[in-house]
């Protein structure tokens, strides 16, 4: 999925945790949208692997939104809701496409590593790949709470975030073309810091891994 309906996704935790306390709806937001994004730092060093972690966010998320409960507070409530936005994420990602630079084609049977379990987790496919018509649905479906929830600075920054989904959605193929011209003509010293699907264009190791 594209990092923006990630990032709205957080935006509706926030919304889920101002019904329950007001209060800290603006720390919510920051850490949903945060806690949201977080996971696809590492897109340049290992990606959906190194910052991924589909089972341990979740376990972690379950006793830090308890004590948010128990004893609310900007700290438990910023931690509870960034853990369930890095949970949601690494989740998420196992409904879309493989790790490839043109997932529409398929060929990837890598979506999320699952460390708990030591090997990769197939993409489903439900979202055929980041950037694709159901990612952008997807996206508005996130984002149209906060045009309930909030007002003045938060509807713009959706609005933003929308619009920035919806020019990625129309550039998607296009951005992938354009990596296959660029990536020959970059210096040798720069390849081995490219992620391997830009150097070859596919998943180095199309099918689903077993152990480190």
């Amino acid at each position: 999925m594209m990092a923006t309906t990630h990032a709205l996704f957080g935006v509706v935790l926030a919304s889920a945790a101002m019904g329950v306390a007001p209060e800290f709806a603006p720390v919510a937001l920051v850490a949903g949208v945060v806690g949201s994004v977080f996971p696809d730092l590492d897109l340049y060093a290992g990606h959906r692997r190194t910052l991924h972690y589909p089972v341990y966010y979740a376990v972690a998320a379950l006793p830090a939104i308890g004590l948010a409960v128990v004893a609310p507070g900007v700290a438990t409530v910023a931690l509870a809701v960034f853990l369930a936005g890095a949970a949601a994420h690494s989740l998420m990602d196992v409904f879309g496409g493989g790790l490839e630079l043109k997932p529409w084609q398929a060929q990837s049977e890598r979506a999320v590593y699952d460390h708990y379990r030591g090997r990769w987790v197939a993409p489903r496919r439900w979202i055929r790949y980041d950037g694709a018509p159901e990612d952008l649905l997807v996206a508005v479906v996130f984002g149209a709470p906060a045009f309930v929830a909030f007002d003045g600075p938060v509807r713009t920054f959706v609005g933003a975030v929308l619009l920035v989904s919806a020019g990625y959605a129309i550039a998607r193929k296009h951005l992938a073309a354009l990596v296959e011209r660029l990536v020959p003509l970059a210096p040798s010293a720069v390849h081995p810091h490219l992620p391997e699907r830009f150097r070859d264009g596919s998943d180095p190791t199309p099918r689903v891994e077993t152990g480190d």
